[in-house]
């Protein structure tokens, strides 16, 4: 409750002009009611009525639980991602020349570098049988109960007779 000097105060601050009369009937009434409080029991009840009545309303972000906002996030960053990968430009990075030149649609393994290969002025195609053995060296997956057995392949062979590429034709 407000005292006579806080009254004044809030009178002076709204500049409410009241009329002497009535002021000191308001002064009388103010003593009069100093002394009375409602039980505190009375009050408890009042204010927990109201709140009730006319609950709190909530932030938007505050009526999801933390397991929503979880989800909420993992979905968002997956959509990131697929959105992302949807707007990268698909094309092949090459760091160096291939190790497998097309010719003809056929592919020929390259055994020494493509420089050489196109240095050379005389190279000629030349058709062989090697041992599957030979292969492992050069990634070809090599199986044990057939390793004795031979492939046909054609080489790509220098005019000195050193081999530059390998195409395999055929398994024997």
């Amino acid at each position: 409750m407000m005292n006579d000097d806080e009254f004044k105060n809030d009178r002076d601050d709204k500049h409410d002009t009241i009329a002497p009369a009535l002021a000191t009937r308001f002064a009388a009434l103010r003593s009069e009611l100093a002394g009375h409080d409602a039980p505190r029991c009375v009050e408890k009840e009042l204010l927990q009525a109201f709140a009730r009545q006319f609950p709190k309303r909530q932030p938007w972000y505050r009526k999801l639980s933390l397991p929503q906002w979880g989800a909420a996030g993992a979905l968002a960053s997956l959509g990131g991602v697929a959105l992302l990968l949807a707007l990268a430009p698909h094309q092949a990075i090459t760091v160096g020349p291939p190790v497998v030149g097309i010719d003809d649609g056929a592919a020929f393994i390259a055994l020494e570098s493509l420089e050489r290969i196109e240095r050379e002025p005389h190279a000629r195609v030349v058709e062989a049988e090697l041992p599957q053995s030979a292969l492992a060296p050069l990634g070809m997956p090599l199986d044990p109960r057939t390793a004795g057995g031979t492939v046909r392949a054609e080489m790509l062979v220098a005019e000195d007779g050193h081999p530059l590429a390998l195409r395999l034709s055929a398994v024997n």
